[in-house]
């Protein structure tokens, strides 16, 4: 895919999601998905960058469901990106993956394969030292790092109610676990990495 197909694209994601609310679009693998949004979905990532940004500081800032061209066939929204506050407040709509010191996906019935298998390699591709998944369904949190050309070479699964402790460069952060919410209801599909 040229630049121009990609821009070109990029602008009909643009009005898509205008057309959809309710739903977030990215483009992956040049195909452009759409995944319904739940109430639980975005009261976890509000939690989520509520305790970075009070651990971390006033250098440092998290946005949520901005673009980050990969390749020209990948432009993710991760559900929550940590970058360097002063990339924030350029206040952009596409940004590199390189400023990303953590990336944050929390998992919707509809994004279980591409949270664990698909933006597990893409990001450690890129060499983002941390990607977190929060998983309301299982109740539970993947913890990746170590980076790799296949994906991330470290994994730990915490279960909601204990702590996620993750040590970046730029600092340590605890993140509680035991209010974030639990959708026992929903089944999602199986895991296949």
């Amino acid at each position: 895919m040229t630049v121009s197909e990609t821009d070109r694209l990029h602008s009909q994601l643009s009005r898509l999601e205008d057309q959809f609310p309710g739903y977030r679009m990215e483009i992956v693998g040049g195909n452009i998905m759409m995944s319904p949004v739940k109430p639980f979905h975005g009261r976890t990532i509000r939690l989520l960058e509520n305790a970075l940004e009070a651990q971390l500081g006033p250098e440092w800032g998290c946005m949520s469901d901005v673009i980050f061209r990969f390749t020209d066939l990948d432009e993710l929204c991760p559900d929550s990106a940590l970058l360097p506050m002063a990339e924030v407040d350029r206040n952009l709509s596409v940004y590199s993956p390189d400023l990303i010191e953590l990336a944050i996906e929390v998992v919707s019935p509809s994004s279980v394969h591409h949270d664990y298998v698909t933006k597990d390699r893409l990001y450690a591709q890129r060499g983002i030292a941390h990607y977190l998944i929060f998983d309301p369904y299982r109740a539970e949190c993947t913890v990746h790092w170590n980076p790799g050309a296949d994906g991330y070479r470290g994994r730990d699964v915490i279960p909601y109610g204990k702590p996620v402790e993750v040590t970046m460069d730029i600092g340590a952060v605890t993140i509680e676990t035991d209010a974030l919410p639990v959708d026992r209801e929903t089944r999602t599909q199986p895991l296949d990495r």
